[in-house]
């Protein structure tokens, strides 16, 4: 039995209570029904200005009545404190989602993404701490590794920031270790690597590269790959970063606290390659489907050359051990879009 088994075991048996910020958004979505279905309370906080209110509506189709009534949804902003301390009381873990992502909408926009990424993350620690929630988990991101071309990426080595929404992740990690040594939280950051899979939203500007992607293919719009498409990076699917999320919110190990963990497989995947990968799967899960060519256009700016994880760190501190590869992921995530997207 792995860890990560042992402890959902353990977390039925004596139930704790949670705060999932973003709840209504792609990650936090899935870390709110898992959290619900291992028997433990959940208070969701989102505003919807990423998130989506069918995402919960999904969520509550997808656990047991008795679960659901576990869960209670604050409507509300990170950027406001007042509803940090409300969404904070009597929490004993928190697992902090709620963020403006995307790099092309941190250039169009760097003062909300601030006033999101920063400012509410800031608010909701120091909720965290007033009201003795000692344990806050938060989401990171690989774009802190910015122009560094070392591969794999290894946690004590960056380079220069690419981006604000990168700006923005490492002010996170900076305040959660400062939290650390000056009150003692048990703050845990992990550095997402491009994560993927159910719910993740394929509209808007700002969409994800493969529900995007995957969107325009069944739809039968163009597709559009930006360079040259050898840009390459660490998908990662969604029932990873849960794991980690799980891992780092029960961690008994000292060692993880006031750091940050690369969250990835370790894996590496041109688009080029991703995209005859999507296609593959779509020809084989969809019946007439037609595969065509991508249109390339100019590099898009901000983004990061290649991305590719080291998860030694993870692997050792926190016993995670990924369940899913790039392909096992894809055949589920393919399969999700085909019967959820309209």
């Amino acid at each position: 039995m792995t860890r990560y088994e042992q402890i959902k075991n353990s977390l039925q048996e004596e139930p704790k209570i949670w705060l999932v910020s973003g709840c209504a958004g792609f990650i936090g979505s899935n870390l709110a029904e898992t959290l619900l279905k291992l028997g433990q309370k959940v208070i969701g906080l989102d505003n919807f200005s990423t998130g989506h209110r069918h995402n919960l509506d999904d969520i509550r189709m997808n656990v047991a009545e008795h679960e659901w009534n576990n869960f209670r949804f604050i409507e509300g902003d990170v950027a406001d404190y007042d509803t940090c301390l409300e969404a904070t009381a009597g929490v004993n873990i928190v697992l902090h989602q709620a963020a403006l992502g995307s790099v092309p909408r941190s250039i169009d926009n760097p003062v909300n993404s601030n006033r999101s990424n920063v400012t509410g993350f800031l608010n909701l620690l120091t909720a965290a701490k007033e009201n003795g929630a000692r344990r806050f988990v938060y989401a990171s991101s690989s774009s802190v590794y910015g122009d560094s071309a070392e591969l794999p990426k290894v946690e004590e080595r960056t380079g220069n920031l690419l981006s604000p929404y990168a700006v923005t992740k490492y002010a996170n990690e900076l305040y959660a270790g400062v939290f650390r040594r000056c009150y003692g939280m048990e703050t845990i950051g992990l550095r997402y690597f491009n994560v993927f899979g159910r719910r993740q939203d394929p509209n808007g500007a700002y969409a994800a590269v493969i529900p995007k992607w995957v969107a325009s293919l069944l739809k039968e719009e163009e597709v559009y790959i930006n360079g040259d498409g050898e840009t390459s990076r660490d998908f990662t699917y969604i029932d990873n970063v849960v794991q980690a999320n799980i891992l780092a919110g029960t961690t008994t190990n000292e060692a993880a606290f006031g750091t940050v963990f690369n969250t990835a497989v370790g894996g590496r995947l041109t688009l080029n390659d991703l995209y005859r990968s999507i296609s593959e799967r779509l020809e084989t899960n969809r019946e007439g489907f037609i595969s065509k060519a991508p249109i390339y256009r100019d590099f898009r700016a901000g983004d990061i050359r290649h991305s590719n994880a080291n998860i030694d760190k993870i692997q050792s501190i926190l016993d995670f051990h990924p369940t899913h590869n790039i392909n096992s992921g894809m055949d589920e995530c393919i399969r999700w879009y085909i019967d959820n997207l309209k």
